[in-house]
């Protein structure tokens, strides 16, 4: 059943990143107001039509009450993958207590840590969540959080788990391993090439939150975001037709590479960053896939950008195409980011 929300306005904390700007646009594309809560600037790409918020989370709920205050609260914000064991819990129980206090809607984004390295093939919203990893136990304690206060009737909540983010900006698997030496004919697949790995195409994922804010639900629940759920195969020969259509085929043919595990685990004892890839690389050992049933029940009206469509818009958001250097390109993407070429392991953190 649809709903109207408290106010046709979103609050999207940290606005500026990955998840927050694909979140932004698509919540202005669907005639919601929007809130941008951002440290600096807006990031390129943001509407035009969105409101600048600056200032610590804790002090915007003053600031935001009042007729003008969101009824949807979307949490992207995103600590430094080697600070994220002590940032992140912190930053989502800020952004829990502001929805709290404004009466808003809380939403996150979740992914697959929650399951641990003994999840099942295909992942339903009910299949119990056993974390192996310190950041895994992390994820959960935030959802188990939202579940004591919808308990007690003091906040409203919506947890959208999902898989690997690509398309949308940079610092993903995508950007910065599977295409980051294309220039040179070359694909790095992190994982065996014959196991499943659950993908998210940004654009389609911030459609599902607008959806989702959209509808009646309970006061706390769990939907996942099947996504692109392919094997390294399928989604290495997706990646070459994409390229392809971009003229960014080479004469010679694909070569394919894969992550130099062994060298990282080593390594990892002195590059914090390369731990932490280590200790989450189970990941692309497991086979994974997310079953959207019950997200495409309630949102009957959302549709999946075929994965090479996706694909080869993510590849054209890089400014990777045949009249544009590819390796200048990624240079130009890295400094952007302003930090070296190191994948995030995660769709949010």
């Amino acid at each position: 059943m649809t709903i109207a929300a408290k106010n046709p306005t979103v609050l999207v904390l940290g606005a500026n990143g990955r998840f927050g700007l694909a979140a932004a646009q698509a919540f202005g594309a669907a005639g919601w107001t929007v809130l941008a809560h951002v440290r600096r600037d807006a990031a390129a790409g943001m509407p035009s039509s969105a409101r600048l918020v600056r200032g610590d989370v804790a002090g915007l709920a003053a600031l935001l009450a009042g007729d003008d205050a969101p009824g949807v609260v979307v949490h992207a914000l995103n600590p430094i993958y080697t600070r994220w064991d002590e940032e992140a819990l912190p930053l989502a129980r800020a952004g829990m207590d502001l929805a709290e206090r404004l009466g808003a809607r809380f939403m996150l984004p979740g992914n697959v840590y929650n399951f641990g390295a003994g999840m099942p093939a295909c992942i339903d919203e009910s299949a119990p969540q056993r974390p192996t990893t310190t950041k895994g136990h992390l994820r959960a304690e935030m959802e188990a959080e939202l579940v004591r206060r919808a308990s007690a009737g003091r906040l409203r909540s919506i947890v959208i788990t999902a898989g690997d983010f690509f398309g949308g900006g940079t610092g993903s698997w995508f950007d910065q391993a599977v295409v980051k030496s294309i220039a040179a004919g070359k694909l790095v697949y992190p994982g065996p090439i014959e196991l499943v790995h659950a993908w998210a195409y940004l654009p389609d994922l911030a459609r599902a939150f607008v959806a989702l804010a959209g509808v009646d639900s309970q006061p706390f629940e769990r939907f996942h975001f099947a996504g692109h759920a392919s094997t390294g195969r399928e989604f290495l020969a997706a990646t070459e037709r994409a390229a392809a259509s971009l003229g960014l085929a080479p004469a010679r043919g694909w070569r394919h590479g894969t992550m130099p595990w062994a060298v990282i685990r080593m390594l990892g004892v002195f590059v914090p960053m390369w731990r932490e890839l280590a200790r989450m690389s189970y990941l692309w050992r497991v086979p994974h896939a997310l079953d959207g049933a019950k997200l495409a029940a309630r949102c009957p009206q959302l549709t999946t950008t075929p994965l090479v469509e996706a694909l080869r818009d993510s590849l054209i958001a890089l400014r990777l195409n045949a009249t544009r250097d590819a390796t200048a390109a990624l240079a130009d993407v890295g400094e952007r980011a302003g930090k070296p070429a190191t994948v995030a392991a995660s769709p949010l953190d």
